[in-house]
């Protein structure tokens, strides 16, 4: 699962910004700009954290004059809000990726291993070194700046909470699980899976793959046991979805 391997961001590309005959830069030059500059304040976050990165090193670095910066993002927190949107749009990306994979996974593949297949993915991005750093930054900023904490509610839990629950949608309609909220089933799912390792390697104790895999898979038995309805569909639940069933 990678859950203790790095990721090596490449430097930022030190170039001029092309100007239109007015002097501004052009469109697609203000876009690589733009990029350029959420690169360079990702790297620094995550070198140096949230305090001790200023607007003036972010511009140094990325080579853009400092009104630029100031005039794009106001201050350094919505710069690091800028940072925290596009890094939690990276984290999801897999989870959405796994759930529709699994939706598509021939009808003989259990619930069970569907689960544990989107399991192995959410572990591997909550608990990978950069998410558990802006993770540590959003909680030591939540009481000042609030609407952080609301950024990576709504744009990070609330999403995958929404993304799991389209999946299980499929599922309860599938006649596969038998759950009558989706989106309260989807918290308590993402909560047991993954919540517990991702709170360690938050305080710093990162589990072995093999470990986080074995509560992962405990987890996931756990929360079928409560999902799946009668005893009879638990033990049929190894065979795959059953038929569509005609009433809930």
């Amino acid at each position: 699962m990678g859950l203790t391997a790095t990721r090596t961001r490449p430097a930022a590309p030190r170039r001029e910004v092309p100007k239109s005959r007015g002097g501004r830069p052009t469109k697609t030059a203000a876009i690589e700009r733009d990029q350029r500059l959420i690169e360079v304040a990702t790297r620094l976050f995550l070198d140096r954290g949230f305090d001790a990165t200023s607007l003036d090193a972010v511009a140094e670095a990325a080579r853009v004059s400092k009104p630029t910066v100031y005039a794009r993002y106001g201050d350094k927190r919505g710069l690091f809000a800028a940072v925290l949107r596009r890094e939690i749009a990276r984290w999801l990306a897999p989870l959405s990726a796994a759930a529709e994979t699994q939706l598509s996974s021939a009808a003989d593949v259990s619930v069970e291993q569907r689960l544990v297949e989107i399991g192995r993915e959410m572990l591997s991005f909550t608990c990978g070194p950069d998410a558990v750093a802006f993770s540590r930054m959003m909680t030591s900023q939540a009481i000042n700046f609030p609407d952080v904490a609301k950024l990576g509610k709504e744009e990070g839990w609330l999403k995958a909470v929404a993304t799991t629950a389209r999946f299980f949608d499929h599922l309860v309609a599938q006649g596969a699980l038998d759950v009558e909220d989706t989106t309260i089933a989807a918290e308590v799912f993402l909560d047991v899976v993954v919540g517990h390792t991702h709170r360690m390697a938050t305080f710093g104790t990162i589990l072995e793959p093999k470990s986080a895999e074995k509560r992962m898979r405990s987890a996931i038995k756990l929360f079928l046991a409560g999902a799946l309805g009668p005893a009879d569909r638990i033990r049929d639940a190894a065979k795959g979805p059953t038929r569509r069933r005609s009433s809930r």
